[in-house]
């Protein structure tokens, strides 16, 4: 094998190598990084964005890789069997004592295995691995050697994607086209091994997975259940009325007249100083109530807080299909669902869950039934909306301060109560001793 030879296989390895990192670093990169190079004024970005952003172009970008990386391998094979492979069968003739057949046979073998080996790490394991680890990087080195395909092979495309689209079309398949989308699962999946990398923190990684499963919570999942509401009856008067505003803990109260199910208003602590201010005597419920919004309890987290822009209101109230109402959904509670914050509206910080020097978890009792796995390990499989509803809701009762008892696998004690309603809760995480512990059902 002379000098040339060994440079021709060398370069379609190579070509095949280029060709197989452009199309995985292609597919890989995120559109923001190119996009925040290409406003830095780095000229490959520049010419690499537009054939990342449009999904027509991207086709067409792993399209020629696709070409060119078929192209490699066969002239790698043609020209490997012509050049190495019959060099070959003349050395096995000469010195193997071989007829000229099976000399030939043997010879395209050994180079087909050969070259294969070579192509298969060399032009593809190596460079897939690098486009996948450096994405970057490979997609703006490999961008003008594309650039030169895209426009020698253009003709070539054009042809085979028609071909493509119209037999997919034939058998009832819906062509895709390339797309930097991910799932929520998958984005949520990203998540947790970037935490895992270490690049995330605990309550990074928790924000980001409320903020993610927003869209997918409904109004009746993020409202605070009626039963929990602080409201105001509209024949309350007047003094009992502003007794019940200094006292409350919230800057406004919804308005029921009859029962809870039948909201009619909202009471803001503003309008009642206000109106004082202005007539010198306390007004009715009446006169310083203002209408309220109502939404579904089917409506997404997303709308919600699309209509409290819109509308302009911090607090809607959840009603079912019958116009009754179901509970209060606010703006604060949500960001608190995803900041794990304080709610502006109200003069008590929010009950939040946290990790307790004997390996217990402190849960609050109006804590998403979804949202315990991240804090316990262990999904609680429940169609209640917190951890009061889905623990009174397999007791069958009001626990009892300081009970505890073994729930989805998790010794549960009750902390503390309020009123009715459970306010937080003491998880054990860890596997511990159950004999004295009664089980639920027990």
């Amino acid at each position: 094998m002379n000098g040339t030879v060994f440079i021709v296989l060398l370069f379609l390895i190579t070509a095949n190598a280029l060709y197989v990192a452009a199309e995985f670093a292609a597919v890989g990169v995120r559109r923001s990084q190119i996009k925040k190079l290409a406003e830095n004024g780095h000229w490959l970005a520049k010419g690499l964005l537009p054939n990342i952003e449009d999904t027509t172009r991207l086709d067409h970008y792993i399209a020629a890789s696709q070409i060119g990386i078929t192209l490699s391998s066969l002239i790698l094979g043609a020209y490997g069997q012509a050049t190495l492979g019959q060099d070959l069968a003349l050395l096995l003739e000469q010195f193997g004592d071989m007829k000229a057949l099976a000399a030939q046979s043997t010879a395209a073998v050994v180079v087909l295995v050969l070259l294969t080996s070579l192509q298969v790490v060399l032009g593809e394991l190596v460079p897939k691995a690098l486009a996948l680890q450096y994405p970057v990087h490979l997609a703006l080195y490999t961008y003008l050697p594309m650039h030169w395909s895209l426009k020698f092979y253009s003709s070539f495309i054009a042809f085979l994607n028609g071909s493509g689209m119209i037999l997919l079309k034939i058998i009832g398949i819906r062509h895709s086209r390339h797309r930097h989308v991910h799932s929520p699962e998958e984005i949520d999946m990203l998540i947790a091994e970037s935490r895992e990398g270490g690049l995330l923190k605990l309550y990074e990684q928790q924000r980001l997975h409320q903020a993610l499963y927003l869209s997918r919570h409904t109004a009746q999942q993020l409202m605070v259940p009626r039963q929990f509401v602080a409201a105001v009856d509209i024949e309350t008067p007047p003094r009992q009325l502003f007794q019940i505003v200094v006292e409350s803990p919230f800057s406004s109260l919804p308005v029921y007249q009859n029962s809870l199910e039948n909201i009619t208003g909202m009471i803001h602590t503003k309008d009642i100083t206000a109106y004082f201010a202005e007539y010198k005597t306390l007004p009715t419920v009446a006169e310083a109530m203002r209408s309220t919004i109502r939404v579904l309890d089917k409506v997404t987290g997303d709308r919600l807080l699309a209509i409290m822009r819109q509308r302009r209101s911090r607090k809607l109230i959840v009603v079912d299909k019958h116009g009754a109402a179901q509970g209060l959904v606010t703006l604060d509670d949500m960001l608190i669902a995803l900041t794990r914050g304080v709610a502006k509206g109200s003069k008590e910080p929010a009950l939040q869950p946290e990790y307790l020097p004997d390996g217990r978890v402190r849960l609050p009792g109006l804590l998403r039934v979804e949202e315990t796995v991240l804090w316990t390990g262990l999904p609680w499989h429940s169609q209640a909306n917190t951890v009061t509803d889905h623990i009174t809701s397999v007791l069958e009762r009001i626990p009892e301060p300081g009970e505890r008892v073994i729930i989805d696998g998790l010794e549960v004690e009750i902390e503390e109560l309020d009123g009715s309603a459970i306010r937080s809760v003491l998880v054990q995480t860890s596997p511990s001793p159950e004999a004295s512990i009664p089980k639920v059902g027990d």
